[in-house]
Parts: C-alpha cells; sequence; structure tokens
C-alpha cells in the first residue's frame, strides 16, 4: 500500500515528504543514477557498486546477489529490493519487481517501492497508542494517521550492509539503529535485517530488533510484485491464493474497525486460487473504499513458531510462481490501486493503477489500539524476530 496521492500532494510540507532526511541528513534527493550494471555471480560473493549520492554527499551502494537461478539487487537506502530477477517457464528473466533505475526517484516517491518498512508496517489510528498507561504521539504522514512509521521511516534510512556467503547461501546483513524518540516512539531500537538467496534460489527475510524501552514493532517488506515483469501492464490476470478465512474491514482512512470479518461469499475470498481481477470491480463497499483490495488477510495458521505457506502467486502467460511462507499472522494484499501512470519504471513505461501488488506479511495495522489483535509490543530483554521465505518456480 502507498500513501494516497491527494493526502501526499495536500500535506506533503506538513509530513516532511518534501525533504526527506537521513541520519545527519539530506533535505533533497541528489541528481543521477546508478552507474553500470554490475552482475554477482551464481552463489558467488554479494557484488557491491555506487547507486548514487544523497545531497549532502552520502553515498547510496547497490548490492547484487545470485544463486539458485534468482537474481536480487538491493540498496544501502532504504534496504530496497531495486530488481528482482527469475525466470519463466522457457528460462527467460524477467524484472518481477517495480522500481526505478535512479537513487532521486526513491527519496521523492511515496510507493513505498521494494522498501524494509518499519518500525510500524501499516497504520496506526490518529498516530497515537497507549503503552503501559502512556499515550504516544507518532508523526503522521497519511491524513491524520501515522503509515509505515511516520514521514522519515526505515524506508528513508541509509542502513550498514555487510555481504556474506554460508555453505550454499549467499547474502546481506541490514543494520539500522533508530533512536528513542524517532518518529515519535519509544526506545531505542537496533534493528538487523538479513536477506539470504539459498541454493534452490529461495528468497529468505530474516528481521530481529531489540529496545531498551517497552515499545512498539512490526516490520515487513514492501516489494511490487508483476511475475510478467515490470511494465508490462496489469496484474489482474495473476492467479492469487491466500489461506485466510477473515480479513479486517477498514473505514474511509483506511483504519481496521477491530472487526474479523469472514470472506466467505465476498470478493475477499481467495481460498482457490482466483484472477485477481475477477472480483475487484463488483463494487463492494470494501472495494470502493480502498479503490480496490488494500486489506490485512487474517492468516488461518496464527502467529506460528516457524514460516508455513500462505500465498501463492502465479502469472498464467509466464509461468512463473511464487509462493510465500511466514511465522506472521496476517498479509497486507495491496492491489496498486493509486499508481496513476505518472511513474516511469526502469523499463522506461509507467505505472497505472494494477500495475503491482503488494503481499505484505505483518501483524496486523492499528494493533496497539485492537485488544483483540495479536500484540506488537517488544520489550527490553526480549527479541523481535520473524521470517518470511519467497520461493519461485515456473
Amino acid at each position: 500500500m502507498e500513501l494516497n496521492r491527494r493526502t501526499v500532494i495536500a500535506g506533503a510540507a506538513a509530513a516532511g515528504m518534501a525533504a526527506t532526511t537521513l541520519g545527519a541528513g539530506t533535505a533533497q534527493a541528489a541528481s543521477g543514477s546508478s552507474s553500470s550494471a554490475v552482475t554477482a555471480s551464481e552463489g558467488g560473493k554479494p557484488v557491491k557498486e555506487l547507486f548514487g549520492r544523497l545531497a549532502d554527499g552520502t553515498k547510496v551502494y547497490r548490492w547484487s546477489l545470485a544463486n539458485g537461478g534468482t537474481r536480487l539487487k538491493v540498496l544501502s537506502y532504504g534496504g530496497i529490493i531495486q530488481s528482482l530477477e527469475i525466470p519463466d517457464r522457457h528460462g527467460r528473466y524477467a524484472n518481477v519487481s517495480l522500481g526505478y533505475d535512479n537513487l532521486a526517484a526513491y527519496v521523492a516517491g511515496t510507493t513505498f517501492f521494494g522498501s524494509t518498512i518499519g518500525r510500524y508496517g501499516n497504520r496506526i489510528a490518529k498516530g497515537q497508542f497507549t503503552l503501559d498507561g502512556k499515550k504516544y504521539q507518532l508523526n503522521v504522514n497519511d491524513g491524520v494517521n501515522s503509515l509505515h512509521g511516520g514521514a522519515k521511516g526505515f524506508n528513508t534510512k541509509v542502513w550498514d550492509i555487510e555481504p556474506f556467503t554460508s555453505g550454499s547461501n549467499v547474502g546481506l546483513h541490514l543494520h539500522y539503529t533508530s533512536v528513542d524518540g524517532e518518529m515519535g516512539y519509544p526506545g531505542t531500537l537496533k534493528t538487523k535485517v538479513t536477506f539470504t538467496l539459498t541454493r534452490h534460489g529461495d528468497w529468505r527475510i530474516d528481521y530481529e530488533a531489540t529496545t531498551d524501552k517497552p515499545t512498539i514493532v512490526n516490520l515487513t517488506n514492501h516489494t511490487y510484485y508483476n511475475l510478467a515483469g515490470e511494465g508490462t501492464g496489469s496484474i489482474y490476470d495473476h492467479e492469487l491464493w491466500l489461506a485466510a478465512g477473515r480479513f479486517t474491514p477498514t473505514d474511509k482512512g483506511l483504519i481496521p474497525t477491530g472487526e474479523l470479518a469472514k470472506v466467505a461469499g465476498t470478493p475477499f475470498d481467495f481460498a482457490r486460487p482466483k484472477p485477481i481481477g475477477r472480483d475487484i470491480r463488483t463494487g463492494h463497499p470494501q472495494l470502493v473504499t480502498a479503490k480496490g483490495y488494500d486489506h490485512n488477510f487474517v492468516l488461518d495458521k496464527g502467529v506460528t513458531a516457524k514460516p508455513e505457506h500462505m500465498a501463492t502467486l502465479r502469472d498464467p502467460e509466464s509461468g512463473r510462481t511464487l509462493k510465500i511462507f511466514t511465522d506472521q499472522p496476517g498479509v497486507q494484499f495491496y492491489s496498486g490501486n493509486f499508481l496513476d501512470g505518472t511513474l516511469v519504471g526502469p523499463s522506461g513505461h509507467t505505472y497505472r493503477q494494477g500495475d503491482g501488488l503488494c503481499l505484505e506479511t505483518q501483524h496486523f495495522p492499528d494493533s496497539p489500539n485492537h485488544a483483540n489483535f495479536p500484540s506488537t509490543v517488544l520489550r527490553p530483554g526480549h527479541t523481535y524476530r520473524t521470517t518470511t521465505v519467497h520461493k519461485f518456480s515456473a
């Protein structure tokens, strides 16, 4: 899900979106684009190259990984997945993630393309929550609500990255420390995100975090998928299966009402694989409000000790298939509703409504304000850990 474009235009200055800062800070995006592409060898050590510079001179790097037939490019800015290449049934590669070919577009953007999201993925009503009797006010950047950690969330930070090889796996350790009070969140949060490509071509994400004060945490990844290839058109013909018998309806601000509604008999029923576009224009009030799917699905399995299969996405034409496994209780299915044709991807094609989709594994939106939702509280002495695995085939 992205910021509603009307909100961005009306409230960018107040929310600070036009002046994204990074640590010591930059007020504007740097000009310039990536250097010539560097290719990582299959199963070899990750390759590092300069992608661009921020206005204050901070260098942003792109890391390239390849293993098991999957190719991944990651930016130190925002922990962004800049490119994800997988083969179709004929062995032909395509980048199946939406994004940009230059740093300035990422810094100026509001779509969260490929970003590592924190401290709190999704929305918190009015940017407010109460923990241990104390009320906290977060930065608001989506109308009156806080979205994806605020205007200067983890997607705007330059992460420290360490490459690694482990047996037949290759990957990256990403580190960022969020200081006490950043975007209104209590506690200094030390965060580690690990991207791993296995010898089978699986892309695994492991999240870890610790805090020195009670706080809330909900980390996720915001990659937009189009398994036909970015810039090739809509994802409405993609077939989706979700192991979710319920979802969380929202109000007009896309904040959960607290209800856990059954999907049976509604357009939200993906218990059997179906094309995403089949029911998207049925006029269901929830689809009208969100201009499509932008909802948290309550996974039947709940919170689990290890990742379990909960989603399958398939493009019938190319044969490319993505299976997602997670230990989280929910997934936000966002059908690219606010892509409006003003953004241009690395292929040179514009992105319009429905040209990509997100499947963001998570705890539920606005959980701190709903006692019936799984808790997102993290306390000192405990470690936040969660894992999501993406398996590709054709």
